[in-house]
């Protein structure tokens, strides 16, 4: 896959420079009328909405992952399964692959435009009325922070994985151990992380432990609630779209 996946773009435009809660609401909004109304009407309208905010945020073409073609078989299996339950069962087949591929389109045009250090500010500050009940919101925004931040870092060590293991000699008697490739790349892969992992916690803990990353919510302005306006005219387009069709 792309090696921008869940990183910032760096170009400037407006969407960047929204508040980072605000595109999660954003996501949210739609997520939440996909989840309830998942017609044709309503999935071309935020088809065409996610396109208008990737054109609006200046994403090159370079940006879109490159899917495996045997991502694409997949999809198109499932559909041949469903062919001969009836064209009803395809047809719905199709609206759930576009509805999970809007909601993973949203996703990324959220880590496309914003920097992964206002992701845990911006969860914290959303959470703030659940402190209320006790709730570790602090806690769970940089476990989300950190995991996103953490994405990208894991396929590239799987590329460097896969391929020294290309590189390494075809010796059966020194590694016969390892024939299986999956088991040899998972386990190296975990091996890894754990390192990876005890060397982030120590430099979070050098820099003052995970309350620093919350320390500082930044807050949203004027542009964010017209950007919030601008969503939820879209949301409710749609709805009066699927109620004329």
């Amino acid at each position: 896959m792309s090696s921008m996946l869940f990183r910032q773009v760096p170009v400037a435009s407006p969407v960047h420079r929204l508040w980072a809660g605000t595109k999660m609401i954003g996501a949210f909004l739609i997520s939440l009328l996909l989840m309830f109304l998942p017609s044709w009407p309503v999935l071309g309208v935020m088809v065409a909405f996610l396109v208008f905010v990737g054109v609006v945020a200046r994403l090159p073409l370079g940006t879109l992952p490159r899917l495996p073609w045997w991502f694409w078989a997949l999809l198109a299996a499932g559909a041949l399964i469903n062919v001969p339950v009836g064209g009803a069962a395809v047809l719905r087949y199709t609206q759930v692959v576009v509805f999970g591929l809007i909601l993973v389109a949203a996703s990324f045009l959220i880590a496309w435009t914003t920097p992964m250090s206002d992701i845990a500010p911006a969860l914290a500050k959303l959470g703030a009325p659940l402190r209320k009940l006790r709730v570790p919101v602090d806690e769970w925004a940089v476990v989300v922070a950190l995991t996103l931040r953490g994405l990208p870092l894991l396929l590239e060590e799987i590329r460097v994985l896969r391929a020294a293991r290309r590189l390494r000699p075809k010796d059966r008697l020194l590694y016969r151990a390892a024939e299986n490739p999956l088991i040899d790349i998972l386990t190296a892969a975990m091996a890894v992380c754990t390192r990876r992992a005890g060397e982030l916690g120590e430099a979070i803990t050098a820099r003052g432990g995970t309350g620093q990353l919350t320390a500082y919510p930044s807050t949203p302005g004027h542009r964010d609630t017209i950007a919030l306006a601008v969503v939820l005219a879209v949301c409710l387009g749609a709805i009066g779209l699927h109620l004329l069709l």
